[in-house]
């Protein structure tokens, strides 16, 4: 497990420097002149000082009212989150996060298990770094009480090469790495369906196993390995299946290393929408709200198309 701190609240207050007028008259002035001199100047330092004053308000309130956000005023927001993407999307709602005075606390775990368990006993405010049909398997499994606080992005699963570099070069008996937990499993054997390489029985979705494949026509050896594992057998198998987040970490690109991948548009992609999941209730807390919302803004979502060549894909409510 690594750890990352990002964010930090900014403590300093805007200083207003004003310089002090003064007026120098030409040739003689008397008394009542220089008297009229110095009131303009002190009505006109004045005049200055309200002036900057409330432009400097103005900008303050106008940086952080972009969002509708309640200010944090230093406070903390510890998450837990996969590495690649979803730590780096947090570094970036960090920089904006504390613009409305809350920190974020990063921390950065390899499996799925943890996050969950770490939000579940009080430790962690949040994290991300699933999706709900997986949310829904872990509470009905473990008897946690976690939901989503809102949807930010989603990764389209996609087939990579292994030892062979085209669907077309499929032979019988053939292995496909695919991840083993029950919501990912599904995914990757309908992916594997959607390309003619396996059928499922009617009415297997999104909780389909290999134990519901109902043709194998190149009788398929399927590797079921934990989903952070599957990107490190690809010297092993002819090919393998991949979540968008170990992809990313094994440095495939969907858009130019994917053999296949599910569509922008496809069922599958929306479902698996990636979630920030927090302990049932603190859904409507200030914090909860402040990170949602900076995840789902405009700046974000710019990050996102920016970053990941479409292997990350802002989700839009």
């Amino acid at each position: 497990m690594k750890k990352k701190f990002f964010g930090r609240l900014l403590a300093g207050t805007l200083t207003l420097g004003l310089g002090i007028a003064s007026l120098t008259g030409c040739g003689k002035s008397d008394a009542g002149s220089e008297a009229g001199a110095t009131e303009v100047a002190e009505s006109s330092e004045a005049a200055e000082a309200d002036v900057v004053e409330e432009s400097s308000e103005e900008t303050a309130t106008s940086s952080n009212s972009a969002l509708d956000i309640v200010p944090g005023n230093g406070e903390t927001i510890k998450i837990a989150a996969s590495p690649i993407p979803h730590a780096q999307i947090l570094e970036k709602a960090a920089e904006i996060l504390k613009e409305y005075g809350y920190e974020l606390e990063v921390v950065e775990f390899e499996d799925y298990v943890q996050p969950n368990l770490v939000v579940e006993s009080g430790e962690f405010d949040a994290n991300y770094m699933e999706h709900i049909p997986y949310l829904n398997s872990f509470n009905e499994e473990q008897g946690t009480h976690l939901v989503s606080a809102g949807g930010i992005h989603y990764e389209p699963f996609g087939v990579y090469p292994g030892t062979k570099s085209s669907l077309d070069e499929i032979a019988d008996g053939d292995r496909i790495a695919i991840p083993n937990d029950t919501t990912n499993e599904a995914r990757a054997l309908l992916l594997l369906q959607d390309n003619g390489i396996i059928k499922l029985k009617d009415g297997a979705d999104l909780t389909a196993t290999v134990n519901d494949i109902e043709e194998n026509t190149y009788n398929i050896e399927f590797v079921e390995l934990e989903a952070a594992q599957v990107a490190r057998v690809t010297k092993e198998v002819e090919f393998v299946v991949l979540n968008g987040n170990y992809a990313l970490e094994a440095g495939y690109s969907v858009a130019k290393d994917s053999i296949a991948y599910e569509s922008s548009d496809s069922v599958a992609a929306k479902t698996y929408v990636n979630i920030i999941t927090v302990y049932e209730g603190n859904e409507t807390q200030d914090k909860i709200k402040a990170l949602v919302s900076v995840l789902k803004s405009d700046e974000i979502k710019k990050f996102i198309e920016d970053t990941y060549d479409g292997a990350v894909i802002f989700f839009e409510d």
